[in-house]
Order: C-alpha cells, then sequence, then structure tokens
C-alpha cells in the first residue's frame, strides 16, 4: 500500500481510516445504548386516531361483551362473527398498548 502525504506529512489515507472507524464506533455506540433493553419504543398511532378514541372504541366493545368472544375465539370458538369481533378488540388493544397510551 502506498503511503500518501503531503509536504506537511500527514498520512492522509490512515487518518480517513481513523475517521471512519471513529464513526463507526460513535454510530454503533449510539445504536446500543438506544435499544439496549430491546424496547423498540412507542409505535405511532393509526391515521385518524388517538388515544381517547381508542379507549373509547375498547370500553364500548367491552361493555357489548367483545371480552367473551375475544376468549372464544383464543380457545378455537365461536363464530366467524365472535371472531371478527375479536380480531377488532385485539387491534384496537393492540394500537393502544403499542402507542404506550396506558402510561
Amino acid at each position: 500500500m502506498a503511503v500518501v502525504s503531503n509536504s506537511s506529512g500527514v498520512n492522509w489515507r490512515r487518518l480517513l481510516g481513523c475517521v471512519a472507524i471513529g464513526g463507526l464506533t460513535v454510530a454503533m455506540g449510539g445504536c446500543s445504548s438506544s435499544g439496549s433493553n430491546g424496547d423498540p419504543g412507542a409505535r405511532p398511532l393509526p391515521a385518524g386516531m388517538s388515544c381517547q378514541s381508542l379507549r373509547a372504541d375498547l370500553n364500548r366493545m367491552d361493555a357489548q361483551g367483545a371480552q367473551s368472544k375475544v376468549e372464544a375465539a383464543s380457545q378455537g370458538k365461536g363464530s366467524a362473527e365472535g371472531k371478527a369481533v375479536a380480531d377488532r378488540y385485539n387491534s384496537l388493544l393492540n394500537s393502544y398498548l403499542g402507542a404506550r397510551c396506558h402510561v
């Protein structure tokens, strides 16, 4: 490997290599510190939804007996309509919890 230097004696290849390694080290350090516990952070809410609207929908579905349909669906029982209700409830709940509305 040829050594490239200027009149001041600076080895530019070596300097650039050190800068690149330093940059990678900083970048990798930033990644490991932000995700050290495996927590990806809060997810964005679906378009047009808020924590309050999700909570209102979940409360409404609770009042209509969605939890029993969720339990039945998890056991492989219930109708197709009950499974659709359970899927909707689970989707809302995942959005609510994923966005950390409960915190």
